[in-house]
């Protein structure tokens, strides 16, 4: 059994969610899609074999929210009588216990999905506090809230991304290998690149520098961009008979296919080609470039959906924003490998306030204890079942695939903790 996590309850404030779902055009379609199953099941729905299931939502964001059931419920369904768990948590604010109240006020500081990706997501970075705030406020119906969106993916399957920009190093290769890069590009700001050096020049010069050409390529007219990558592809073609491709040439090419004409297949060039193992996580700060490309992770973020996106989308784009938020950090990014907490729970602690996230794998007829926590969690069975022990007030102390749990927090001087046990 994998769970990403699986718990166990903590004490009578235990509740059932039933939650949401967005069918965003990139996801994995049908059964193929470990979302659609997690909806199925959790919502007593059927999946649409056409229908791309792309995020499965747990929390209490406004545009995928979740709701608590009742113990005396029919099934699970959500009706009019339902209430959200948003709702809930305000007329119950102990639930969050007294540090997150403290410093988040009456809501869950995070958003918690489970992501089936089939094709890239756009390339996006997330605002800052400040920022989100002024964007929320000048265009609210783009950006949709006022909070920032620090984030982590946990591979559940191989996982592909784009992620940060490349060394400075890896940079001055791809301008002398990738030619079509010289049409949306200065010739003078080409060789001010090239002649940087990361141990002698400033942090400061190396960004400036990768700043201005950055947003040369992403401001390019689309005959530009046309221009150069229908060049791109015919010398990648004609290459591929004489010599293998490299990995990242092979990945632009895909992304032709998907995004035909998109600035986004250039500027893929730019950005670190991230494969994770399942297990394996990637964390994001604010204003970080980068890309989902294809698998399925867990997903933990703040509570929020800003997105500034300029590339590898239909969606409205905001070349201007994006390109003058970027930290312009170079490198690749940290790969997190957890922390085992015990032999069958691994703890990812990413540099944010607003959450950790705990994997339980447990084999079948195994038991774990799981400690008490301050804060919140959100609790997903995402393979198999098992019993909860001791009973609470859930109807039914059996949970099972597709089943997700709202903890409470525990007191500071709480000893109390759970057991379960995987049938």
């Amino acid at each position: 059994m994998e769970s990403d996590p699986v718990l166990t309850p903590k004490q009578s404030n235990v509740r059932r969610l039933k939650c949401s779902v967005q069918n965003y055009d990139w996801g994995i379609r049908g059964h193929d899609s470990l979302v659609a199953r997690l909806f199925a099941l959790n919502s007593g729905s059927s999946v649409a074999s056409h229908k791309p299931y792309a995020e499965f939502w747990m929390g209490t964001h406004d545009s995928g929210p979740s709701f608590v059931i009742a113990a005396a419920d029919n099934g699970g369904a959500i009706d009019s009588d339902s209430t959200s768990l948003k709702s809930w948590v305000s007329e119950n604010p102990n639930v969050l216990g007294d540090k997150v109240a403290e410093k988040w006020g009456s809501d869950i500081p995070f958003l918690f999905k489970v992501l089936s990706v089939a094709k890239p997501l756009s390339i996006q970075a997330h605002p800052d506090k400040e920022l989100a705030k002024l964007l929320h406020k000048v265009e609210p119906k783009v950006y949709r809230d006022a909070n920032h969106k620090p984030e982590m993916a946990l591979a559940i399957t191989e996982f592909e991304a784009l992620c940060g920009f490349i060394s400075v190093e890896e940079l001055k290769d791809v301008l002398r290998s990738v030619p079509e890069i010289l049409l949306m590009i200065r010739d003078a700001d080409r060789n001010r690149l090239l002649l940087l050096d990361d141990h002698a020049n400033k942090e400061e010069d190396l960004k400036a520098a990768l700043r201005l050409a950055f947003t040369q390529l992403m401001s390019a007219s689309k005959i530009l961009i046309s221009r150069a990558i229908s060049d791109l592809k015919r010398r990648l073609h004609s290459e591929s008979e004489v010599r293998q491709l490299t990995a990242k040439e092979l990945l632009v090419l895909r992304l032709e296919k998907q995004y035909p004409d998109d600035v986004g297949i250039i500027a893929a060039f730019f950005l670190n080609h991230v494969k994770l193992n399942p297990g394996e996580a990637l964390y994001l700060g604010a204003n970080e470039p980068h890309a989902y490309i294809s698998g399925e992770c867990i997903e933990c973020m703040a509570t929020s959906d800003n997105v500034v996106r300029a590339g590898l989308t239909p969606k409205f784009r905001d070349v201007h924003t994006l390109c003058a938020i970027f930290t312009y950090k170079q490198g690749f990014p940290e790969i997190l490998q957890g922390v085992h907490v015990n032999q069958y729970i691994t703890k990812y602690v990413p540099p944010f306030e607003e959450f950790e996230v705990d994997r339980c794998v447990l084999p079948k007829g195994a038991s774990v204890l799981f400690p008490v926590s301050q804060g919140p969690s959100i609790f997903l069975v995402a393979g198999g079942e098992g019993r909860m022990l001791p009973q609470d007030s859930l109807r039914n102390d059996v949970i099972s695939e597709g089943d997700v749990l709202f903890v409470p927090a525990e007191g500071k001087d709480s000893s109390r903790s759970s057991n379960f046990i995987y049938l």
